[in-house]
């Protein structure tokens, strides 16, 4: 398959961009260099091997989800640009 300007005009029109005649020269030789690594990945015996489904051999290496509390109110309002009392203070923004 060869990325002609059709096709980068319409992923282009896709992605919501816009290239000028330069990128989209770019562009279009970027492309064909990713379809021609895929091409040579094609090329590679793959028969008889097991789709890799996990990275490792570890299964369920979770924690126990015990409830905490990781920060104290004074720790989680110490960097707040605006506080009042125990709680965070934004401005309004529901208008009545």
């Amino acid at each position: 398959m060869d990325i002609n300007n059709e096709i980068v005009d319409r992923l282009s029109e896709l992605a919501k961009l816009d290239f000028d005649p330069a990128e989209k020269e770019n562009i279009k030789n970027d492309l064909n260099r990713i379809l021609s690594y895929f091409e040579k990945l094609n090329e590679v015996n793959t028969d008889g091997v097991e789709p890799l489904i996990f990275m490792s051999e570890n299964v369920n290496l979770l924690r126990e989800d015990e409830p905490e509390q990781a920060y104290s109110k004074a720790d989680a309002l110490k960097n707040a640009p605006a506080k009042d009392s125990d709680y965070f203070r934004v401005p309004k923004f529901i208008e009545k």
